[in-house]
């Protein structure tokens, strides 16, 4: 329903902070679904025959997949301002192809359900993110986008915790892809509440931002740039998992609660740094490249002490990826093209992830210190350019100097 002149503010935020509880609920199930499957997913590939270089290339073109298909499915939303339908399109093939997995009896069909999966958050994921915005604008943008990557990331802990208990168990990576489809069925029914709830969540937003351009400016392209070279230097979990297994650090199952344990500190880590983001604006991320830096020498030069701390800055950074570096996109893109530049942007993340993945996999059977300075240098890059797109995006100083 539209809001009246006369609501209050504390009105909107409540409506506001409701449609992002639901979103996030829904995020916390098809995340216990996906995330649940990724924990084992590369030694699920391996066991299947693939190499550490398929593995690497298959999780590559799976974030391609999950990231490039959502400049078409943004502008598309925009387009067609039918952001639930295409949202809700995109979760049921999202969350349909994980159970599909425990009928795969090759590496190669069970590849292509891991691009099905991410082929589908790529269908859902702009328009979801536009319909997020709306609501965490009277919250505050890093709040809210801070609170829904939380419990996000509680599904994202929960899964994989749910899987290590089947295996555990004694069952077969098979038995834990069947045993998701239970998350995955009721994440769709609190998609359909929410949708129901709130059938025009453009109405939670006071106002578009103030932008100097009708356009997207300047600083979204450096921004957007930054985030690309962090995406090419962010080794994928699958990789790291494979190597666990590979060298002996721990057996399957502890893989999958090593991977619950950096998902529950990339929840921790969102809400804290989606607070530090509605104060301090982009600089936030210099930051958190910097710290997370590290994580992929850790990893795979290190003994077993040192992998499980390069996991948890591997979490610390995945929590201020998922926040905010979407709540910055908000900030610099007008509401009526916002669906298309978080395609835009998330298309150009994945085309990085996928070639830094693809990088890394091949340089994990040739050089494993040349891939920790490759994941190292590309960060401290990243580092280096969020802090020029903060001196020149919202609150910059180059920014008020114009004003």
């Amino acid at each position: 329903m539209r809001q009246s002149a006369g609501d209050s503010l504390t009105g909107l935020q409540k409506r506001g902070l409701r449609l992002i509880v639901l979103l996030g609920v829904v995020s916390l199930l098809a995340d216990a679904t996906y995330e649940g499957a990724r924990s084992i997913v590369g030694p699920y590939l391996g066991a299947l025959g693939a190499s550490a270089a398929v593995v690497g290339v298959v999780a590559g073109m799976g974030e391609l997949a999950g990231y490039g298909l959502r400049l078409v499915f943004g502008s598309l939303a925009d387009r067609t301002r039918r952001y639930w339908l295409i949202a809700i399109s995109g979760y049921v093939i999202n969350l349909a192809a994980v159970p599909l997995l425990a009928l795969a009896g090759r590496w190669e069909s069970a590849a292509l359900l891991v691009l099905l999966e991410r082929a589908g958050k790529a269908v859902r994921a702009p328009a979801r993110d536009a319909i997020l915005s709306h609501a965490a604008a009277a919250v505050g943008r890093g709040w809210g986008f801070g609170l829904h990557e939380a419990l996000d990331q509680i599904g994202a802990v929960l899964g994989p915790l749910l899987v290590a208990w089947v295996l555990k168990s004694g069952g077969s990576y098979s038995r834990a892809f069947v045993t998701l489809a239970a998350p995955a069925l009721c994440a769709l029914a609190v998609l359909g509440w929410a949708r129901a709830s709130y059938p025009n969540p453009r109405d939670l937003e006071r106002r578009a931002p103030a932008l100097e351009t009708v356009g997207l400016p300047r600083v979204f392209w450096l921004y957007l740039g930054a985030a690309g070279l962090l995406a090419a230097g962010y080794a994928d979990f699958a990789l790291l998992a494979y190597h666990l297994e590979r060298a002996r650090l721990a057996p399957s199952d502890w893989i999958a609660l090593l991977y619950a344990g950096a998902m529950g500190l990339d929840a921790l880590a969102a809400l804290a740094f989606g607070r530090w983001f509605d104060r301090a604006g982009i600089r936030v991320l210099a930051l958190t490249s910097l710290i997370a830096s590290p994580f992929a020498g850790l990893v795979v030069l290190g003994g077993r002490s040192a992998a499980v701390l390069g996991l948890a800055l591997w979490g610390l950074g995945m929590g201020a990826q998922e926040s905010v570096l979407r709540a910055a996109v908000a900030s610099l893109a007008p509401a009526e093209r916002r669906a298309a530049a978080y395609g835009l942007f998330q298309a150009g993340f994945g085309l990085s992830w996928f070639l830094g993945s693809a990088a890394m996999g091949l340089l994990y059977g040739i050089s494993k210190p040349a891939l920790a300075a490759f994941s190292l240098l590309t960060q401290l890059a990243a580092a280096w350019l969020f802090l020029l797109a903060a001196k020149q995006g919202p609150g910059g100083p180059k920014a008020r100097h114009k004003t």
